[in-house]
């Protein structure tokens, strides 16, 4: 029978799992405590949390969360930061982070339930901040004050669906970076539904 605080630990995990818009997957050997210290700060600074879980706890987490094809990447050291709040400005936090520090890897996301490689992590971090994003909706709504609000309060509630299409889109060439111009349309919104040590133990 598992001991209570191991079926604890699982619990917290699958809650932040479930509670996050993304989740991101980093590989943080080789790191000193200063450059972790340096990392949190940064990405609570995007609205995310940074945590070292072990990871046959993070696998069953996971599994009770329903999120699958994550096993593969949940070996080593891995940390996960956990988007509160806002994909993209995580992700750049994560990519920022790994420019200045060779030995931190971006291993995966989680996002909308879709598994994100390294390489689609890097193209999530590179679309438009979400202030510009909301500037682009209200613009393009036209809307009355009250209808922009609604739409505000329905962009907060979609935000991870909405990131997943402008990532598909990015990818399929139909969205420019930021700082250049695009003909792309937004996606249409859809309804969506304890700090640890660096030197936690994996198994």
């Amino acid at each position: 029978m598992p001991r209570p605080e191991k079926v604890q630990a699982v619990a917290e995990i699958k809650e932040s799992l479930q509670g996050s818009e993304a989740v991101f997957l980093t590989e943080y050997r080789g790191l000193s405590v200063k450059a972790v210290q340096e990392l949190r700060a940064s990405l609570r600074a995007s609205g995310a949390e940074y945590k070292v879980v072990k990871m046959t706890l993070a696998r069953l987490a996971a599994d009770d969360a329903g999120i699958t094809g994550l096993d593969e990447h949940l070996l080593g050291p891995t940390a996960l930061a956990f988007a509160k709040s806002d994909p993209v400005a995580t992700a750049k936090a994560l990519k920022d982070f790994s420019k200045s520090h060779e030995v931190f890897i971006l291993k995966a996301g989680v996002l909308s339930g879709t598994i994100l490689g390294p390489e689609e992590v890097s193209r999530l971090a590179e679309i438009e901040p979400r202030e510009i994003l909301l500037a682009k909706i209200a613009g393009a709504a036209k809307a009355p004050l009250v209808q922009a609000a609604g739409l505000f309060a329905s962009f907060n509630r979609s935000a991870a669906t909405m990131f997943q299409q402008l990532l598909e889109k990015k990818e399929s060439g139909e969205l420019a970076p930021a700082g250049g111009e695009s003909t792309a349309t937004l996606p249409a919104e859809e309804p969506v539904e304890t700090e640890t040590a660096v030197s936690a133990e994996e198994e």
